[in-house]
């Protein structure tokens, strides 16, 4: 970085952004990661005043004029940052004022991951939302004429000629064979709609063992599962069955990405519990909340569906169905969780919050 102040250019080897104001709001300084946060370089900052980077720039600069009277000792303020042809981003910034006439004001900028966090949680909660309702209300719609083609089909057969019985037959049971795949497919979809939610006592390594022990029965060779358990972790009220059903349908779908492992042998699965403190789940604050991972060798999952692999009907993997984890991203909601997913070749990670008591 270029400055007339050579014994800022330390600043330079900082990760968060720093910028430095004079007297007139202009900016005299910005460190590398000021220019890669803000995406311009220093000679193009330079000509501009900070608070016209912003939405709500007029903010800042009340702050800066608090600032150089020095009525605080420092302040924070959460700013949104225009950026051409792309959503905003929320920043997090420190204004600290500074004894020095030529640069009197010093601002340390951070994305704000907190509110990123919230505002994709809150997207995901919506959508889960209209999801249900889409499925359920398509399940239902589905169901009624399902009956009667099975009906019809089955009627259809008893009045088949004795003669032609055999060839024709074969028609009529497609019909009633797909109608049954259909009605399975339906009762899938409304499963999370009919059951109670069934309230108890969980052991969350319970869960997992049950888990395991399933997969491990699946597939016996070529797939290592580690335990990584914070045994501390306190029982904490849900439904028992419906965080197995859970769980087993992220376990599963990560035991057949890794099929190619498998077969070679080396295919693992990690499940990690641990303790998150203070963490906000849908805009509620709880001071302790149980954080499960579930984290495979596999892939990946493709880049074009990532945002999308909780939607139904959605699926990585030719002849899936699309509802694993639609299935599992309910059940968790339903106890006032979360599901998150990061991935990458050769590591993917769901992981599972849910308030503890």
């Amino acid at each position: 970085m270029k400055t007339n102040f050579p014994s800022l250019d330390g600043l330079d080897l900082l990760a968060s952004a720093v910028i430095i104001l004079d007297a007139r709001g202009g900016i005299v300084y910005a460190n590398a990661a000021a220019e890669n946060l803000l995406e311009s370089s220093f000679k193009v900052l330079s000509q501009q005043k900070l608070s016209e980077l912003f939405l709500n720039g007029t903010e800042l600069s009340a702050l800066f004029s608090q600032a150089i009277e020095h009525q605080f000792a420092d302040k924070r303020l959460d700013l949104v940052l225009e950026r051409a042809n792309r959503e905003p981003l929320q920043v997090h910034t420190i204004v600290t004022p500074l004894d020095n006439p030529d640069m009197p004001v010093l601002l340390e900028l951070r994305e704000n991951v907190q509110q990123l966090k919230l505002d994709r949680e809150e997207r995901m909660f919506d959508q889960s939302q209209a999801n249900k309702e889409l499925i359920r209300n398509l399940a239902h719609e589905i169901k009624n004429p399902l009956g009667g083609i099975r009906g019809a089909a089955q009627l259809l057969e008893l009045e088949l000629p004795e003669r032609h019985l055999k060839e024709l037959r074969e028609y009529t049971q497609v019909i009633i064979k797909e109608a049954d795949r259909l009605q399975t497919l339906v009762d899938r979809l409304l499963a999370p709609h009919r059951h109670p939610h069934i309230v108890g006592d969980v052991n969350i390594h319970e869960v997992c063992e049950r888990v395991r022990s399933l997969i491990m029965a699946e597939f016996p060779q070529g797939l290592t599962i580690k335990r990584d358990y914070d045994l501390s972790i306190p029982e904490f009220r849900g439904d028992k069955e419906q965080l197995i059903q859970a769980l087993l349908n992220i376990v599963h779908n990560a035991a057949q990405a890794l099929v190619d492992r498998i077969r070679a042998g080396d295919g693992e699965l990690i499940l990690r519990t641990r303790v998150s403190r203070q963490v906000t789940l849908s805009k509620v604050r709880y001071r302790l909340a149980l954080d499960l991972h579930i984290i495979d060798n596999g892939p990946g999952i493709p880049p074009d569906i990532q945002e999308r692999i909780f939607y139904p009907l959605v699926s990585g993997r030719e002849g899936g169905s699309g509802l694993g984890l639609t299935l599992a991203q309910t059940f968790v909601h339903q106890h006032m969780g979360v599901i998150e997913c990061e991935s990458r070749p050769g590591c993917t990670d769901f992981r599972i919050l849910i308030p503890l008591p």
